[in-house]
């Protein structure tokens, strides 16, 4: 008997045993979860669920502002993104300094997935970024915030860092303009030291009135407009980059 508990006992401060019996990974073997920038005066606006027909606006918003945002994009949620306008709109952020995330493909919980069902969701946007940009993404975001150490497992495995927010507009759960402005507002009152802002490119009110009344507060107060690796102290947005590939037949979602 005093075998089996020293034994126990090793393997438990090992990390091998958790609660309930499971396996607990250690912490090497999972992915790095950021929930805000670490450089001082700077606000990273992210954008989830597109390409849809509200990016384009979002992009001239920004670039006429001299700032940059990130979009997190996913295969097949409210359109294909192989369909030819989701991949000129795709193109369009890439090609204008935008930082483009992993947001899965089909926008599922991930915590009620396998590892195998998570890592099909994480690859095929990834090939699909990769087939219309040449570029490879280094972050993902998972849909609604939801992760467990099995999705940060398969994140690691594939090189990518997961990216949270501290600010959320609320855009995607019902509130209105005027109330995402409130939050935008009442926030820069607080004079944090940065900021990392979850918006929606689906909805046209955010686009529209939302990012342009973010963009002036921010830039009023000092706040440089930045993409989410450059607030994370430079770090590299992509794997690698190389040249877009040309559609062909198995373009198709």
């Amino acid at each position: 008997m005093k075998f089996f508990a020293a034994l126990f006992a090793l393997f438990a401060a090992a990390g091998v045993l958790a609660a309930g019996g499971a396996t607990s990974q250690p912490r090497a073997s999972l992915a790095t979860v950021y929930s805000s920038c670490v450089n001082d005066k700077q606000a990273a606006l992210t954008f989830d669920d597109g390409p849809w027909q509200w990016l384009n606006d979002i992009s001239k918003f920004l670039v006429a502002a001299g700032g940059k945002g990130t979009f997190c994009f996913n295969g097949k949620n409210w359109a294909c993104i192989y369909d030819p306008d989701a991949r000129d709109r795709v193109k369009y952020a890439y090609d204008n300094g935008h930082q483009v995330v992993s947001h899965t493909w089909s926008h599922p919980d991930l915590n009620t997935l396998s590892s195998d069902q998570i890592r099909d969701e994480m690859s095929k946007i990834d090939q699909a970024l990769e087939r219309i940009t040449g570029a490879s993404p280094a972050f993902m975001r998972p849909p609604y915030g939801n992760y467990n150490n099995l999705v940060l497992e398969v994140a690691k495995q594939r090189n990518q860092s997961v990216i949270m927010w501290d600010l959320d507009t609320g855009d995607s759960v019902g509130a209105s303009v005027e109330d995402s402005k409130k939050v935008y507002s009442d926030a820069v009152a607080k004079n944090p030291r940065n900021i990392l802002a979850l918006n929606h490119e689906t909805y046209s009110g955010t686009a529209e009135t939302v990012v342009p009344y973010a963009i002036k507060l921010l830039q009023s107060n000092g706040y440089q407009l930045v993409t989410v690796a450059e607030c994370l102290g430079g770090l590299a947005p992509y794997q690698r980059t190389g040249a877009p590939q040309p559609p062909d037949s198995t373009w198709t979602c």
